[in-house]
């Protein structure tokens, strides 16, 4: 499995530190990312789940991706006023996140990796 389940603890030191500096969005990923706001129940999350795999299977070296069960972390949901799944959020190196929901079709996601997250 290329994508990685985040836990608060992880987000902390891999994302995000919010605890620590609440009022600034300050980046602490070494590759930009993607996060997948997700539920088990969730017929969208589980069409969604194979795409994100390979999408991070074919960036593999150039973005990271996460899932977060929301029914699991429910702070880090909250943080981001998640209110439906599934809802990803693009996180450029720089700049600020961008969130987007629904199951994206895998050229969307595609062209948001290229676009938001690398540049191209």
């Amino acid at each position: 499995m290329k994508t990685k389940n985040l836990t608060k603890e992880e987000f902390l030191k891999n994302v995000a530190d919010f605890e620590n500096s609440p009022n600034e969005w300050k980046f602490l990923g070494v590759r930009p990312a993607i996060i997948d706001f997700y539920a088990t129940w969730c017929g969208p999350c589980k069409m969604l789940a194979p795409v994100l795999e390979e999408i991070a299977e074919e960036y593999a070296d150039k973005i990271d991706v996460y899932k977060v069960n929301v029914d699991e972390e429910e702070e880090l949901s909250a943080l981001f006023g998640i209110r439906s799944v599934p809802t990803l959020l693009f996180i450029p190196m720089e700049g600020s996140p961008q969130m987007a929901q629904g199951a994206l079709p895998k050229t969307t996601l595609r062209n948001a990796v290229r676009q938001v997250l690398l540049n191209e």
